[in-house]
């Protein structure tokens, strides 16, 4: 028997691992202090009402022997699948169900969709980035290789074309960054992997905090992205479904590789791996893109947005500079004075009470930088943020 020795090139400690532990000692140091956390992307508004009804009403209806449900199809209810598809057709994206499979998560997809890909494969992310992209790729031991994401160039790489890439990811709205691609930095991203014959594993979890006019919120609104992207999204953040764990991937039919169609692989390998996600769960996403859950879902982003406009206010006012908060629930912001990233966390942590995401953890390219996030409730970012304008206006 031998083990997965890849697993040895993984850091032992996960980011947000490190960051928990450093909050906890502190704490225990100082049991009075009021700290306020700003580092973790978890939402803090409760699930919409249509979606707690349509659960509840869901679960009523297990108990009952009439409207009794068991295994449910592996890739999801066709009522949820079509909700989807008009979510979709509403931004002008034209889907078929069976394009369409449930999963319990973007996170979850992004690692499971590699079984559908040979290990000699060269994989391309961008740095910084989100480390679930890297860590299930390390542990499949691929080649991976690294688009450069800098303050000169806002944090949104274009493609070189002298680097060679089977496997290509694209996060927009970006998790950490905050950035948005254009619809003419999508168009690039598209027209490189044809050239490179390569696959777009295109993240879209945060699409919903789009507000900006003209700002692509699916890799389908470019041009020839049905040939070589997958899509993958979430209810998580568009209706806070974090810890109820719902979430769906995009495979077009017209996406075939070798021979091999991938829409076709990805059912084999769900209906074999994976035995779908709740009843309640999905009956709790489909009234979450209802008429009256959109508009529920639109008011708890809204609040959101509000909170990032409270960051990013404060961060003009210093004269900091970033990117995110507009259409995104991060900010990216440059540490004060040259500071590199876990001394600005201890800063914070210490001076302030205040919690982040050190950019470090992102990559090479995040030293120097600093995540914070607008997922926290009104008053407490608000309070965040007076204690950061006054700690770095000392």
């Amino acid at each position: 028997m031998k083990i997965n020795r890849n697993y040895e090139n993984i850091q032992d400690s996960y980011l947000f691992t490190n960051i928990a532990q450093k909050v906890r000692a502190y704490s225990e140091q100082n049991p009075r202090a009021d700290i306020i956390r700003l580092g973790i992307g978890d939402v803090t508004l409760p699930l919409p009402e249509a979606a707690v009804t349509a659960m509840a009403e869901a679960a009523r209806e297990l108990g009952v022997q009439e409207t009794f449900r068991g295994y449910g199809p592996e890739q999801g209810y066709g009522f949820l699948k079509d909700a989807v598809r008009e979510y979709y057709a509403g931004r002008g994206v034209a889907l078929e169900a069976d394009e369409i499979f449930i999963s319990d998560g973007a996170k979850s997809d992004l690692g499971n969709i590699l079984d559908l890909f040979d290990a000699d494969n060269t994989v391309l992310v961008p740095d910084p980035v989100y480390p679930v992209y890297v860590d299930t790729n390390v542990m499949a031991g691929r080649r991976i290789v690294y688009a450069n994401a800098t303050a000169e160039n806002g944090f949104l790489p274009a493609p070189n074309r002298a680097q060679q890439a089977d496997i290509i990811y694209i996060c927009s709205p970006n998790n950490p960054t905050g950035a948005v691609y254009p619809k003419e930095g999508l168009a690039a991203w598209v027209n490189y992997a044809k050239e490179q014959g390569a696959i777009i594993l295109y993240d879209a979890a945060y699409e919903a905090f789009i507000a900006e006019p003209g700002l692509p919120r699916s890799i389908y609104e470019i041009e020839g992205a049905r040939e070589c992207a997958i899509e993958f999204c979430s209810f998580s953040k568009f209706a806070g479904f974090t810890g109820t764990r719902c979430g769906y991937t995009v495979v077009p039919f017209a996406l075939e590789r070798e021979g091999a169609k991938l829409n076709k692989m990805w059912l084999r390998r769900q209906t074999t791996k994976f035995n779908g996600v709740p009843y309640i769960v999905q009956r709790g996403a489909a009234a979450a893109l209802s008429a009256e859950g959109r508009k529920q879902c639109l008011e708890h982003i809204g609040y959101y947005r509000e909170n990032a406009r409270v960051i990013s206010q404060t961060l003009d006012e210093l004269g900091v500079w970033y990117t995110g908060g507009k259409n995104s629930p991060y900010v990216w912001l440059r540490c004060p004075n040259g500071m590199d990233s876990w001394a600005f966390f201890d800063l914070l942590l210490h001076e302030a009470n205040v919690v982040g995401t050190p950019g470090a953890g992102f990559g090479k390219n995040g030293e120097g930088f600093f995540r914070l996030t607008a997922f926290g409730s009104k008053e407490r970012t608000a309070e965040a943020m007076e204690r950061v304008k006054k700690l770095l206006s000392r």
